[in-house]
């Protein structure tokens, strides 16, 4: 690595950006179920209280029953109807029962056709962060050739800083791979 101020806040960014974008990779796959209930399909779900949208975990516990079974226990039992419309209004593919004092979401066992629709979607996912993590390098790259051309950086130290990019990138879309590996394998286990 070279002992110059712009190259080091260029890598500092790279893997800033690099990090967020595994990280968001990380995210959407928490929200993909395998058959067992998830607590995380619901990180992002909003709910209509109390005259604005807030999200569902500020306004009760979200806790996993068993296997396949989630329980979400509002502390403001006024908020069930509001969290049950929210629910189905999500998308997750999930009929919520109300009790009156929770709301249960049963998941149902995948069969082999969803679970090929999961790894589909799990498999474009990580190709997108893949195109993410290349656009990231791009505009890296770009960088380096503009300090080069502007003097900043000797020939030598250029190729060097490119080859430092190289490595850090094929490090994280190896990553890339290994945790779609992971999901896929997630995904496929009966």
């Amino acid at each position: 690595m070279i002992d110059n101020e712009k190259v080091e806040e260029l890598f500092l960014t790279l893997e800033d950006r690099l990090d967020r974008t595994i990280a968001v990779l990380k995210e959407n796959f928490a929200a993909i179920r395998a058959g067992r209930a998830n607590p995380h399909i619901l990180d992002k779900l909003q709910v209509e209280a109390y005259g604005m949208m807030t999200p569902l975990n500020q306004l009760g516990n979200v806790a996993v029953s068993d296997a396949r079974c989630l329980v979400i226990s509002p502390w403001d039992k006024s908020l069930l109807k509001a969290v049950e419309k929210a629910i189905l209004a999500s998308n997750i593919g999930i009929t919520p029962t109300n009790d009156g004092t929770v709301i249960r979401l049963v998941f149902p066992e995948l069969t082999e056709e969803r679970r090929r629709d999961l790894v589909k979607q799990v498999k474009k996912s990580g190709e997108e962060s893949k195109v993410a993590v290349r656009n990231i390098r791009r505009d890296t790259m770009e960088a380096i050739k503009k300090m080069k051309n502007g003097k900043e950086l000797s020939e030598d130290e250029a190729k060097n800083c490119e080859i430092d990019v190289e490595d850090s990138i094929a490090k994280r879309i190896e990553e890339v791979d290994k945790i779609v590996a992971a999901k896929e394998k997630d995904l496929l286990t009966v």
